[in-house]
């Protein structure tokens, strides 16, 4: 009888330890879930930082497509001309961002697929100006003229943007907003066009090569038309 008493005993203190076990690691994983839950004010401030990003970018791309309008203008260069195109279509889908995280539509899903979906229809908007206005430039074989002013933006620009795409990718990453990292994509499309830019003002500038410029406009549409399927089908967010 005191072997059997024992053996009880020992059989409800390891249950006892089983159970406390199991106890302390559901606790954990709630832990573990609460810490990575954002609480609403950090997602209020995320939100605040996105909208702060889209303001910044689109002081500057008012700024850049003023230069790149007036400069392609007076060389009639179709690369610049569309770099501007390329500047309104980036101040409209940081627009959509503000819209997105202003009047608490922010934790709203359906607000964020709208948003998506809004920012694929501007690079809609992006490849047919850009296609179009390049095509026409290697059909009539029109040679822009050198323009150092263009040359002098698209140097600065190819470094800068980077910088911003990187600091809304990160934010968007943190909101989990396909959205907010697909806009980010298009500051990114900024930096490549000005690479390929700059590549084709300084082709066309010394070597001559005037179908330099609007080669480099059809390679950025190429580019622009992925990014845009990509936010439409929601893939631009890795997290999602």
């Amino acid at each position: 009888m005191v072997v059997a008493t024992v053996r009880v005993r020992q059989r409800a203190s390891a249950f006892s330890g089983c159970a406390a076990a199991r106890q302390g690691r559901l606790e954990a994983m709630a832990q573990t879930t609460i810490e990575f839950r954002p609480t609403r004010a950090s997602r209020l401030a995320l939100e605040r930082r996105a909208k702060l990003l889209a303001h910044l970018g689109n002081g500057w791309h008012l700024v850049e497509f003023a230069i790149a309008l007036g400069a392609g203008i007076a060389a009639g260069s179709v690369a610049l001309t569309s770099f501007a195109g390329d500047s309104l279509v980036e101040v409209v889908a940081a627009s959509v961002i503000v819209w997105l995280f202003s009047a608490g539509r922010g934790a709203s899903q359906q607000a964020e697929r709208r948003a998506q979906q809004l920012v694929a229809g501007s690079y809609v908007l992006l490849v047919a100006y850009i296609g179009s206005q390049a095509i026409y430039d290697l059909v009539a074989t029109n040679r822009p003229a050198t323009s150092w002013v263009g040359i002098g933006l698209a140097a600065f620009t190819a470094p800068t943007m980077p910088l911003l795409a990187r600091a809304k990718r990160n934010v968007g990453h943190a909101l989990n907003s396909a959205a907010t990292v697909s806009e980010a994509g298009q500051n990114q499309i900024c930096a490549y066009l000005s690479l390929a830019l700059l590549a084709g003002l300084l082709g066309n500038a010394l070597a001559g090569w005037w179908w330099a410029d609007p080669a480099a406009a059809l390679a950025i549409a190429a580019l622009a038309t992925k990014e845009g399927l990509d936010s439409w089908s929601g893939k631009s967010c890795d997290c999602c």
